[in-house]
């Protein structure tokens, strides 16, 4: 049972991260290799934020504080620099999102330095629970709650929103939502902001189980597009799924064939690609 809610835990993560890359890939068609940079960004700002305290006040702030700090350099990114990317190819796209991430790599560098940054999680939230009379860190239940929460809240605005419903027929036809007078570039910038905060809320919530430091964003984006491809680019649901396959193999790999765990992700992804080529859920050119 631990090790279910291990692998749960590690899929809340990974969702978070996946679904914001995918929703971005699946309405706008970008591919951001710069995605990986907010979750790192998010994780160094909780720590900045937290700093060597450990109050209930300072990490629950920083927790919001770090998420909406990316959500606003998601804006800034989407106007200086996306807008101008929606309508090239994608080798462009990923060449021009490559030197974003670069650059942020070394302004990261310049803020934080190279030193290894560790959080402490809230007083209320450290320690263990006892599932089944094993310890289970309370941690995390409180991401498998946060994932569970925001998947609910991004499946209920593009399901049951006129915003959702705005967002769907821009990817279908955004020339023919344009001559309705939606303000797709609006649209277009909600979206890549809404990826952005994504990634800053799981940069956020994993900064206590991680050794915060240059480089993170780079494994992170890997585990991302391994979520985004296993599940089909573009398709929310199956990023969730993705990311529980993936968190429970991760798990059950660790605690039963720990010299085969490192390899374990990327065979699942080779199997999904072999059966199914387009993802679980992939269909080429829609989102979910």
């Amino acid at each position: 049972m631990v090790t279910i809610l291990t692998g749960l835990a590690e899929a809340g993560t990974l969702f978070l991260v996946g679904a914001g890359l995918t929703l971005i890939f699946g309405s706008l068609r970008l591919i951001n290799v710069a995605h990986g940079s907010f979750y790192m960004y998010s994780a160094f700002v909780v720590s900045t934020v937290v700093g060597a305290s450990s109050s209930e006040l300072h990490f629950w702030g920083a927790l919001i504080i770090a998420p909406l700090v990316i959500a606003a350099l998601g804006v800034l990114v989407e106007v200086t620099v996306m807008r101008r990317l929606y309508r090239r190819e994608h080798l462009s796209q990923m060449l021009a999102t490559f030197g974003l991430f670069y650059v942020f790599a070394d302004l990261g560098l310049l803020i934080w330095g190279s030193s290894d940054r560790t959080v402490s999680a809230a007083p209320s939230v450290a320690g263990s629970l006892s599932v089944f009379g094993q310890s289970f860190p309370k941690y995390s239940v409180v991401i498998i709650v946060v994932a569970l929460a925001v998947g609910f809240v991004m499946f209920a605005l593009l399901r049951f929103t006129t915003l959702g419903w705005k967002i769907r027929a821009a990817v279908e036809d955004n020339e023919l939502l344009a001559s309705t007078g939606v303000n797709v570039s609006r649209i277009y910038l909600f979206v890549f902001t809404f990826g952005a905060l994504l990634a800053g809320i799981a940069g956020a919530i994993a900064a206590p189980q991680i050794s915060i430091s240059a480089g993170l964003d780079q494994s992170i984006l890997i585990d991302a597009f391994i979520i985004s491809v296993i599940g089909g680019l573009g398709s929310i649901s199956g990023a969730a799924v993705a990311a529980v396959l993936i968190g429970l193999v991760d798990a059950f790999g660790a605690r039963y064939l720990p010299p085969l765990a490192p390899i374990s992700v990327y065979v699942v992804m080779i199997v999904v690609l072999v059966v199914r080529p387009s993802g679980i859920f992939g269909r080429a050119g829609t989102g979910d």
